[in-house]
Protein backbone atom coordinates (compact mmCIF):
# COMPACT_ATOMS: atom_id res chain seq x y z
CA UNK A 1 0.00 0.00 0.00
CA UNK A 2 1.39 3.43 -0.96
CA UNK A 3 1.66 6.80 1.04
CA UNK A 4 -1.11 8.03 -0.86
CA UNK A 5 -3.71 5.63 0.64
CA UNK A 6 -4.54 5.44 4.38
CA UNK A 7 -4.81 1.65 6.04
CA UNK A 8 -8.04 1.89 8.23
CA UNK A 9 -9.13 -0.94 10.37
CA UNK A 10 -11.56 -1.69 13.41
CA UNK A 11 -10.04 0.61 15.60
CA UNK A 12 -9.02 4.08 13.38
CA UNK A 13 -12.12 4.13 11.22
CA UNK A 14 -14.40 6.41 13.01
CA UNK A 15 -11.60 8.64 13.51
CA UNK A 16 -9.96 9.14 10.54
CA UNK A 17 -12.70 9.20 8.56
CA UNK A 18 -15.06 10.75 10.98
CA UNK A 19 -12.49 13.99 11.57
CA UNK A 20 -11.37 14.33 7.76
CA UNK A 21 -12.56 17.65 6.75
CA UNK A 22 -11.99 16.33 2.81
CA UNK A 23 -14.47 13.04 2.14
CA UNK A 24 -12.88 9.86 2.15
CA UNK A 25 -12.82 7.05 0.02
CA UNK A 26 -13.09 4.14 1.54
CA UNK A 27 -12.26 0.77 -0.34
CA UNK A 28 -13.36 -2.50 0.99
CA UNK A 29 -11.63 -5.28 -0.67
CA UNK A 30 -9.31 -8.31 0.06
CA UNK A 31 -6.17 -10.29 -0.79
CA UNK A 32 -8.17 -13.13 -2.69
CA UNK A 33 -10.38 -10.55 -4.51
CA UNK A 34 -8.80 -10.23 -8.02
CA UNK A 35 -10.63 -7.12 -9.38
CA UNK A 36 -9.68 -5.27 -6.05
CA UNK A 37 -5.92 -5.79 -6.74
CA UNK A 38 -7.16 -4.76 -10.48
CA UNK A 39 -7.99 -1.08 -8.82
CA UNK A 40 -5.55 -0.79 -6.43
CA UNK A 41 -3.14 0.99 -8.81
CA UNK A 42 -5.94 3.32 -10.09
CA UNK A 43 -7.41 4.35 -6.17
CA UNK A 44 -3.18 5.32 -5.88
CA UNK A 45 -3.12 7.34 -9.12
CA UNK A 46 -6.39 9.22 -7.98
CA UNK A 47 -5.01 9.55 -4.66
CA UNK A 48 -1.50 11.13 -5.56
CA UNK A 49 -3.49 13.48 -8.23
CA UNK A 50 -6.54 14.63 -5.93
CA UNK A 51 -5.35 16.92 -2.84
CA UNK A 52 -8.96 17.11 -2.13
CA UNK A 53 -10.17 13.48 -2.00
CA UNK A 54 -8.38 11.19 0.84
CA UNK A 55 -8.14 7.14 0.11
CA UNK A 56 -8.67 4.88 2.60
CA UNK A 57 -8.55 0.86 2.51
CA UNK A 58 -10.59 -1.76 4.28
CA UNK A 59 -9.63 -5.57 4.29
CA UNK A 60 -12.80 -7.03 4.97
CA UNK A 61 -11.79 -9.96 6.39
CA UNK A 62 -9.57 -8.35 8.82
CA UNK A 63 -12.26 -6.35 9.52
CA UNK A 64 -15.70 -7.91 9.20
CA UNK A 65 -17.01 -5.67 12.00
CA UNK A 66 -16.93 -2.97 9.45
CA UNK A 67 -18.18 -5.34 6.42
CA UNK A 68 -21.27 -6.14 8.42
CA UNK A 69 -21.61 -2.57 9.43
CA UNK A 70 -21.78 -1.33 6.15
CA UNK A 71 -23.50 -4.16 4.56
CA UNK A 72 -20.83 -4.84 2.00
CA UNK A 73 -22.45 -7.78 -0.07
CA UNK A 74 -19.47 -8.18 -2.66
CA UNK A 75 -16.20 -6.65 -3.25
CA UNK A 76 -14.76 -4.37 -4.14
CA UNK A 77 -17.38 -1.89 -2.68
CA UNK A 78 -16.22 2.08 -2.25
CA UNK A 79 -18.17 4.32 -0.19
CA UNK A 80 -17.48 7.92 -0.18
CA UNK A 81 -17.66 9.26 3.25
CA UNK A 82 -18.05 13.04 3.88
CA UNK A 83 -18.09 14.33 7.67
CA UNK A 84 -18.11 11.15 8.84
CA UNK A 85 -21.53 9.68 6.66
CA UNK A 86 -21.25 7.35 3.84
CA UNK A 87 -22.91 9.61 0.49
CA UNK A 88 -22.17 7.63 -2.29
CA UNK A 89 -21.54 3.80 -3.09
CA UNK A 90 -19.79 2.56 -5.80
CA UNK A 91 -19.69 -1.37 -6.46
CA UNK A 92 -17.36 -3.36 -8.95
CA UNK A 93 -13.91 -2.81 -10.31
CA UNK A 94 -13.81 0.31 -12.77
CA UNK A 95 -11.44 1.85 -15.02
CA UNK A 96 -9.92 5.37 -13.93
CA UNK A 97 -11.93 7.58 -16.73
CA UNK A 98 -14.97 5.93 -14.98
CA UNK A 99 -14.03 6.06 -11.16
CA UNK A 100 -13.09 9.96 -11.63
CA UNK A 101 -16.32 10.66 -13.28
CA UNK A 102 -18.52 8.79 -10.74
CA UNK A 103 -16.21 10.89 -7.90
CA UNK A 104 -16.34 14.09 -9.58
CA UNK A 105 -18.13 15.86 -7.20
CA UNK A 106 -16.15 14.95 -4.64
CA UNK A 107 -12.70 15.77 -6.32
Amino acid sequence: MSENILKLDEATFDEIVGSSNEPVLVDFWAEWCGPCKMIAPILDEIAGEHDGLRIGKVDIDENLGLAKRYDIMSIPTMIVFQDGQPVKRLVGAKGKGQLLEDLSEYL
